[in-house]
């Protein structure tokens, strides 16, 4: 039994049971397409052979008297979440490629190492790309239902803080901080605020336009416009796990920030707003044309309130935006509730 194709045998298994997992996690739990074809393909590149090779493998093959067959791994059996599985198996396979690299090298193996040296490489940005969209993918479950932009313009002299605790006790899922006019010192002090706020009650906070105060306040992610700093080098300076979202008017918008790797669309104004000047009118066709064809989350804003609130969620919406039906109510926690009652009971 040659003992070189023994190793070779149980790295090429390992490295396909790893790969697999990957990419029944991209496929399964993410619907991402995109790299589920790269871990198919990378997988069965990887992996293919002919049978005379898959013969003598097989061959070299000794289970019963494996020793490591019976050998436990510390912290395997805690594996509790996903986002430890998806590394757990990465590294599983990153280590079988790189044992095949090396032994491709011996004399009596005919196997391309550099091949299982670019393979591993790749494999290595490919796992960034998964577990990113993994732990995005857990925030992106929270969005849903009254999304409550905190403007601080609409609220003129009402506390922020207190508002923003108001509205989360009346069901808000998900807080946006934006202030146009104010200093970033400030809006850094209210964001740290406004961030320890949803994390004791389990709601997203996102900072509309400033990447620099989403991340000082380790926001949940950033919401930015169409001239604002483009999406893909967002993304190089956020960390993994926190989320984009852009503005859009229009369909060919909407889809560019798709395309481009947003989490989610902010789609209006839907409805005549007055908490913008000079803004363009969408309307709900465009609302459900984006729903329809666009396979990520879309919270729509603009003018919503409680005589229009259905519709947007009929035409499919996953959040509502709402700005002044709730800073400008004399009671938000009450407005907001309501807001919150009439999507649940619908």
């Amino acid at each position: 039994m040659s003992q070189d194709l023994r190793i070779i045998d149980e790295n090429l298994n390992r490295l396909s049971e790893g790969l697999r997992v990957l990419e029944d996690i991209s496929r399964m739990l993410l619907n991402d397409s995109g790299l589920t074809r790269q871990f198919k393909t990378l997988r069965h590149d990887l992996i293919r052979a002919d049978l005379s090779l898959n013969k003598r493998l097989i061959e070299s093959r000794d289970s019963v008297n494996d020793i490591g067959a019976s050998m436990t791994v510390p912290g395997e059996a805690t594996r509790k979440n996903l986002p430890d599985i998806l590394v757990a198996n990465a590294k599983r396979a990153q280590e079988s490629l790189r044992v095949l690299e090396e032994l491709a090298k011996l004399p009596t193996v005919n196997f391309d190492s550099e091949k299982y040296k670019q393979a591993r490489f790749t494999l290595y940005t490919l796992e960034r790309n998964l577990l990113s969209k993994l732990l995005r993918d857990d925030k992106l479950k929270k969005l849903n239902g009254i999304y409550v932009v905190i403007d601080i313009d609409t609220l003129q002299d009402r506390d922020p803080v207190k508002i923003t605790r108001l509205v989360i006790k009346g069901g808000a899922k998900t807080i946006q901080l934006r202030d146009k006019t104010g200093n970033k010192r400030g809006m850094l002090h209210l964001a740290r605020e406004l961030q320890q706020l949803c994390i004791e009650n389990d709601v997203l906070f996102i900072v509309n336009d400033y990447l620099d105060i989403a991340l000082a306040a380790n926001a949940d992610g950033l919401h930015i416009g169409q001239d604002d700093l483009p999406i893909p080098e967002a993304r190089k300076i956020l960390p993994i796990d926190k989320i984009i979202g852009c503005s859009a008017t229009t369909f060919d918008q909407a889809v560019a920030a798709a395309t481009t790797g947003a989490d989610y669309i902010g789609l209006g104004a839907v409805f005549p707003t007055t908490s913008k000047t000079e803004i363009d009118v969408c309307g709900l066709k465009v609302l459900k044309q984006v729903t329809d064809e666009i396979n990520i989350p879309v919270v729509a804003i603009g003018g919503i309130k409680k005589s229009n609130l259905l519709q947007i969620m009929d035409a499919g919406a996953n959040a509502a935006a709402v700005i002044s039906a709730i800073l400008q109510a004399e009671d938000p926690e009450a407005a907001t509730r309501e807001l919150v009652g009439i999507i649940n009971d619908r």
